[in-house]
């Protein structure tokens, strides 16, 4: 009998310890991920090789247990956030995973667009329609449409850009309609939708007009030659932009502007411009575990709370020897590598 009560505290710890990894809590934790060479990942058509290496930075972002919310609570770069703070209003997991992956993919096309141009080879566009991101909770798409839908044609009339669309709805007022064609998963579908004021079915909004309550983006595949694969996997968001675009400029041109170096980075990019990220302090630390000896990080032309600034104070007190590269554009970055000395064996 007493050998049972010795082992009741054993049994107890074990069913916490069982319950601290499998019980979920309303948070997501976000710690440093893996910083990949860039080279494995894109392989441009007959492209050059090259000495050092590009590498993608990535952030670990999961659903919080007990466990991990203790270990992000009382450990150091990571982060804690609401599920109000990553998810939108009546989002779930599965739409945020969508909108993540189609980021990456127009984060894709962007980085290929910025490298060809660069190298002087000219670009053409498919377009596929106008990607839903999201739904508005309580306005007419709300249920009908879904994330990760493609809006073909209004009315009978071929859509060609997001623009258009918007501009269609703006002359119409609250309750009339709209017929919509639109593409799911590879299958095509159907469907009418009553517009409705914005400012009765968003809290707090002062937006005129009706509407059907969607955020569309354009959804355009890049044709170039020659030709370029970029394989990403699971991998979602925009930040990989940047880095994209230097490997892709890379293997398309004969100067290898790597020099030898291992170099990591982040940033959004569109029309050449690199945008800031969130998480810069965890890519630090994931580029630093890596060996990486240069990091291009967004400037934000020199703002006070800059991606550089918080990326030059995270490598300082983790003791990197990572010289941090403030970036604005994708010119600039190239401009950086070409003007570097090349690595001393």
């Amino acid at each position: 009998m007493r050998k049972k009560h010795i082992r009741i505290p054993y049994i107890l710890a074990a069913l916490f310890f069982l319950a601290s990894i499998f019980y979920s809590l309303p948070y997501y934790i976000s710690k440093p991920g893996l910083a990949k060479e860039l080279e494995p990942i894109i392989t441009v058509e007959n492209g050059f090789d090259e000495e050092g290496s590009f590498m993608l930075t990535t952030v670990r972002m999961g659903r919080a247990n007990i466990y991990t919310y203790l270990m992000a609570k009382f450990g150091k770069y990571q982060e804690i956030y609401s599920l109000d703070e990553v998810l939108g209003k009546g989002e779930s997991e599965k739409d945020y995973n969508t909108k993540q992956l189609h980021m990456m993919e127009d984060s894709k096309t962007s980085a290929i667009e910025a490298a060809y141009k660069k190298a002087g080879i000219p670009v053409e566009y498919r377009y596929k329609g106008i990607y839903v991101m999201s739904t508005v909770p309580g306005m007419p798409a709300d249920g009908i449409l879904e994330t990760g839908d493609r809006l073909l044609v209004a009315d009978g009339k071929i859509l060609k850009s997001k623009d258009e669309l918007l501009s269609y709805l703006k002359e119409k007022k609250a309750g009339d309609q709209v017929s919509l064609t639109y593409s799911r998963k590879g299958k095509e579908g159907k469907t009418t939708l009553k517009l409705e004021n914005f400012k009765d079915k968003i809290p707090g909004s002062n937006q005129p007009g009706a509407g059907i309550g969607i955020l569309p983006v354009d959804d355009r595949e890049i044709i170039v030659s020659p030709k370029v694969k970029v394989k990403t996997d699971e991998i979602g968001g925009p930040s990989a932009g940047l880095m994209f675009a230097l490997e892709i400029y890379n293997q398309l041109t004969e100067e290898d502007l790597t020099k030898g170096y291992e170099i990591a980075g982040t940033g959004t990019l569109s029309e050449g411009i690199v945008g800031p990220i969130g998480g810069i302090e965890q890519k630090i630390v994931a580029a630093d575990k890596a060996g990486a000896e240069i990091f291009f990080a967004p400037n934000e032309n020199g703002a006070t709370d800059s991606n550089y600034r918080a990326a030059v104070k995270t490598a300082k007190d983790i003791r990197s020897k990572m010289k941090i590269i403030p970036v604005d554009t994708f010119d600039e970055a190239v401009a950086y590598l070409e003007k570097l000395k090349p690595k001393k064996s």
